[in-house]
């Protein structure tokens, strides 16, 4: 929910993966040597994105499968991946990383193979979906859970004339009561989009065309660059004007409130993200692991997943045939939109751009 930076900084996580090794055991818990609980029970451990599994699912799959769930949260796939880069699985035997790292780790052999065999529910993965997930098309190492991307959302009863676009940043009349969040891919891939390139462009002069963009247009019209705050503050009417996830704004404001808010996805597309079901490598529980990602996926599931957040259904073709809410944004409006690649040895030459607008008056 509310996704972090979703960028590889070699020297962050080299941070984090020692930290990991000062505080985390080799052992995910002794009563479950054998991926059982003191009760017999079998246990599947699962490490995900906070506040991103209904509790209804969890005590849902634990009935029918007698087992206990054990969920650990991460709040960034830095954290996620330095976890388990420092201690093997971790325990783990199910994670839920972003495309980007899926890729990553199937390159280090971080990943088990599926087995699709064993989920029939598989069928339901929608084309775009596969499409999108261009890292993993044939599921051999994942299986998508959600797709979705950042937009906009506006107060419409302070903000009465405006432009359905990323340039909307650029509106001189809404300055001091907007931001965008604080996050390298996110701005940088809607102000290429905007100009018309690729979210993952490397080329120089395009980068230049949009640094100029977002620094001398976008940035003297923003209170500030926010990726953890821009919520509650667009909730508390601070900002009228809010880059940032439909959950995360709709999640601190009163359900009454939320026709005050206009959010959308500008046509012209951005930065998306697709995060995946995995199994790390060596995990205990394997074939329970398979049986949650099949369960997951029955629609009728599923269906409880987009209501919990209302989600359109970006991922699995039925489900929406057994929600009961309105989504925020709809399938349709993600189809300009791209995934945001590994960038390899040119994300350091985005740093460098993103230094000169993040921290450069």
């Amino acid at each position: 929910m509310g996704k972090p930076t979703r960028k590889l900084h070699f020297m962050a996580i080299v941070a984090v993966v020692l930290a990991v090794l000062f505080l985390f055991g080799c052992s995910k818990d002794s009563a479950s040597e054998n991926g059982k609980a003191s009760t017999g029970k079998r246990k599947l451990y699962i490490y995900n994105w906070s506040y991103y599994t209904p509790d209804s699912l969890i005590e849902a799959f634990e009935k029918e499968y007698n087992v206990d769930v054990v969920l650990d949260y991460f709040a960034s796939n830095e954290e996620m991946f330095a976890k388990l880069m420092a201690s093997g699985n971790a325990g783990y035997d199910l994670i839920f990383p972003s495309g980007d790292y899926v890729s990553i780790m199937k390159n280090l052999n971080m990943l088990e193979k599926m087995d699709k065999t064993k989920m029939p529910n598989l069928k339901y993965i929608s084309p775009i979906a596969l499409q999108k997930a261009t890292y993993d098309p044939e599921m051999d190492y994942s299986v998508p859970y959600y797709m979705g991307a950042a937009g906009i959302a506006v107060n419409k009863s302070m903000v009465k004339d405006y432009e359905h676009t990323w340039n909307i940043f650029g509106d001189t009349k809404l300055a001091g009561r907007m931001v965008m969040m604080d996050d390298m891919r996110e701005v940088l891939g809607d102000a290429l989009k905007y100009l018309g390139y690729s979210v993952n462009s490397t080329d120089a002069a395009q980068l230049e065309e949009a640094r100029k963009l977002v620094n001398d247009k976008w940035k003297p019209n923003l209170v500030k660059f926010d990726a953890e705050g821009f919520a509650k503050s667009f909730a508390s009417g601070e900002y009228w004007v809010a880059q940032g996830y439909a959950e995360g704004i709709f999640e601190e404001l009163p359900e009454d409130k939320w026709d005050n808010v206009d959010f959308f996805l500008p046509e012209k597309g951005g930065p998306m993200y697709i995060d995946s079901m995995c199994i790390p490598k060596g995990a205990r529980n394997y074939d329970l692991a398979l049986e949650f990602i099949n369960f997951i996926q029955k629609p009728e599931n599923y269906a409880q997943f987009l209501d919990r957040f209302h989600f359109p259904s970006s991922v699995n073709t039925d489900a929406s045939k057994y929600t009961t809410t309105t989504p925020f944004y709809t399938v349709d409006m993600l189809k300009n939109y791209e995934l945001k690649d590994d960038l390899g040895a040119n994300l350091e030459t985005y740093n460098k751009i993103w230094e000169t607008i993040r921290y450069v008056d």
